[in-house]
């Protein structure tokens, strides 16, 4: 239980809803990680809602006492986090939410402050690939989803969508194309091709086929292998884990990862160089008893217990 002082003394349905009760404060002095919020959405092909992911996963955020049994560490006592809040999105313009993304991103990052950023739609992730690429050179790429991502255009002279954000960063080489593993990828698609383009432009695409055939040992592995000590950046959709642990998001695709398997897998990127991260497409619409919402609120908590070990 939490110590004397903690603001986890408080009950879960109490307060504020910050991520794991930090302080809402744009003063990044000293800071260690911050959480923003990217509440944006209108890049999505199917069911709108993601904009609301932000807020969902602060609130169930006040679950996490503060300790992480797994690994072993109080992030939130080892590190200063705050909660930056939102970036001012526009939800009629990608470009221009792309932008203020991207600056928000880099005016952190610049401070001196690590990134874990909560959305949204996976569009997101190109702005947030552009600001730590800046500060950190071409990064190594851990990407758990059930899509590539890595589509020319989602709809005709479109280039930027939640369907297109990886290949646009490998056109911009702001990936390490030799450590960027695409993992857990599954479900229909319009033809045989969209796997083939995803591969040709440079990544590692694992299906959850092979995924669960090599099981969570070997994946890490090969993770490590590929990644070694380049900066690394994970970016984790959510709809990676299988719609019966994760319902709540906008494309789904059934035969995904458990939520303990998932919880696995990022506990085992323990040590590599992790710079920034992300957690995006949590649709509350569609996420009945807020079970998505605790689950990608503890994916985070996890990549913040991982910056805390490190």
């Amino acid at each position: 239980m939490a110590t004397t002082g903690s603001p986890f003394l408080a009950q879960p349905y109490q307060g504020i809803a910050t991520f794991g009760r930090q302080p809402h404060t744009r003063v990044l002095a000293g800071v260690d990680v911050t959480i923003l919020g990217v509440p944006y959405d209108s890049s999505t092909s199917y069911r709108s809602g993601a904009r609301f992911g932000p807020r969902a996963i602060r609130e169930q955020s006040l679950l996490l006492w503060g300790y992480n049994n797994a690994q072993q560490v109080s992030p939130f006592e080892v590190l200063n986090v705050v909660d930056y809040g939102d970036v001012d999105v526009i939800p009629v313009d990608v470009s221009a939410t792309h932008r203020a993304i991207e600056l928000t991103a880099s005016t952190i990052l610049h401070a001196g402050s690590k990134l874990i950023t909560l959305g949204g739609d996976h569009s997101i992730s190109l702005p947030l690939l552009r600001a730590h690429h800046k500060k950190h050179g071409p990064l190594a790429v851990v990407h758990f989803d059930a899509h590539p991502d890595t589509w020319d255009e989602e709809y005709p002279t479109y280039k930027y969508s939640h369907g297109t954000p990886f290949r646009r960063a490998i056109e911009e080489q702001l990936i390490d194309t030799e450590a960027y593993l695409q993992i857990g990828i599954r479900g229909p698609t319009s033809g045989p091709q969209d796997y083939i383009d995803a591969r040709q432009l440079g990544g590692r695409l694992m299906t959850i086929d092979e995924a669960n055939d090599l099981g969570v040992p070997a994946i890490l592995t090969e993770v490590r292998q590929r990644v070694g000590s380049r900066p690394l950046y994970v970016t984790l959709d959510i709809d990676a884990v299988d719609p019966a642990f994760a319902p709540g998001t906008g494309t789904p695709e059934v035969g995904g990862f458990t939520s303990h398997q998932m919880l696995r897998l990022l506990r085992g990127l323990s040590g590599l160089n992790l710079v920034g991260a992300d957690v995006v497409e949590v649709a509350p619409p569609y996420d009945p008893q807020h079970i998505t919402a605790i689950l990608a609120a503890n994916l985070a908590f996890e990549l913040l217990s991982l910056m805390a070990r490190k």
